[in-house]
């Protein structure tokens, strides 16, 4: 099975949004470059519904572009399904979604989609691994993330680190309430407003 990965965008003080599920400047980096993520960067990675690209540093692209090709599917939980409309059954990487939540999905909703809704954090890893064979399972950071690693179901934690504090807001690893040991960061690099970070959860 593929590597379970906790990924996001975060400030300095470790906020993927402030209250009202506003992001800020955390996704600004993904704009601020000449380089295309994908070699032909097309609406399937374009959810702004302004007709912009992300064009972003040449040492972020590399480093987005390999994990975007990694990811078999996504984890999400039921607040940020909602927020994006899960991304009107287009993720922005990987094939398949899978959202943790009590309530189904929207009756209608895509029925194209591979979309699958599930009640806990265990039997969402499970369905994800199913659908993504070898590929990386990327989980959203946030409340659901947080429960995700709490369980020990995460292999490694990835942050892009804007140089931005939010002083309050929505958590990376959401209420996790005890100590994890993470490995020495195996990646590091500087893209253009943003530190690439990745790290190893210590087993």
């Amino acid at each position: 099975m593929g590597t379970v990965i906790m990924h996001s965008a975060a400030s300095v003080d470790g906020f993927i949004a402030d209250e009202k599920d506003d992001v800020g400047p955390l996704h600004d980096w993904y704009f601020n470059g000449d380089t295309p993520i994908t070699g032909d960067v097309g609406e399937q990675y374009d959810h702004s519904g302004a007709g912009s690209r992300f064009r972003v540093s040449k040492a972020s692209a590399g480093y987005v572009r390999s994990m975007w090709e990694s990811i078999g599917a996504i984890i999400m939980g039921r607040a940020l399904f909602d927020l994006v409309n899960g991304w009107e059954g287009r993720p922005p990487a990987g094939d398949h979604v899978v959202v943790v939540s009590h309530r189904p999905k929207p009756e209608g909703w895509h029925p194209e989609a591979s979309c699958h809704f599930v009640g806990d954090v265990a039997a969402a890893v499970a369905k994800a691994q199913e659908l993504a064979g070898e590929r990386t399972v990327a989980v959203n950071a946030g409340d659901v993330g947080g429960q995700i690693l709490a369980a020990g179901l995460v292999d490694e934690v990835a942050m892009d680190v804007v140089p931005v504090v939010f002083g309050s807001g929505k958590r990376f690893f959401g209420g996790i309430d005890r100590q994890h040991l993470l490995e020495d960061p195996h990646v590091v690099i500087q893209g253009d407003r943003v530190l690439h970070l990745k790290y190893k959860v210590r087993r």
